[in-house]
């Protein structure tokens, strides 16, 4: 019996050390030194304290700021802990529920906006935690930041442009824009 198991163990030690301490040292190394802001977080810092990340999603509802993509994490919005899609399919009334109070609340923020409302202000993402908005998402809530602003939508429709990105390789996915790059350059400006 001891000759099986000092192999064991010798290779169970061996393996755990490569795998579970070396490998994931070396990978973490690597990352620091060729993409030291991504391994880090892509954390964004005003006045040396953060203020979120560029890879995770977080809400704003204040009719001043470009409002995110819906939260899909439970109990709390934007839990990168909890990130997952809602798994509601088309025809559940909760997920029609759920959209017709967003777009409720589009109207009610903005009135006067009768432009067809993007779909990614009213659907979350697989994730629930996208930080991204479609070009879209962000022209049709600009006449309300403009407003509650008193910026001239020229202002604001150039500051869409400027933080706007391009697709990954210039064709995979769509344009789009990160909420909190966005609303940090639109408290920049004002």
């Amino acid at each position: 019996m001891t000759s099986l198991l000092r192999p064991a163990l010798t290779l169970l030690i061996a393996l755990s050390l490569i795998t579970g301490l070396a490998y994931p040292l070396l990978t973490t190394g690597i990352a620091q030194l060729v993409f030291p802001a991504q391994a880090s977080g892509s954390l964004i810092e005003r006045d040396g304290k953060p203020v979120g990340s560029l890879l995770i999603g977080q809400g704003f509802s204040d009719p001043k700021y470009f409002w995110s993509r819906p939260s899909a994490t439970s109990p709390m919005p934007y839990n990168a802990q909890a990130s997952g899609g809602s798994n509601l399919g088309p025809l559940n009334p909760a997920l029609m529920d759920a959209v017709k109070g967003r777009i409720d609340a589009l109207h009610a923020a903005d009135p006067g906006n009768t432009a067809t409302i993007p779909a990614d202000l009213v659907y979350s993402s697989a994730s629930g935690l996208d930080p991204h908005i479609s070009i879209a998402a962000a022209k049709y809530q600009a006449n309300r930041i403009a407003r509650a602003r008193n910026l001239p939508i020229a202002r604001v429709d150039q500051l869409i442009a400027e933080q706007s990105e391009t697709p990954l390789l210039g064709f995979l996915g769509e344009p789009r824009v990160n909420v909190l790059a966005l609303n940090l350059a639109l408290d920049a400006a004002h």
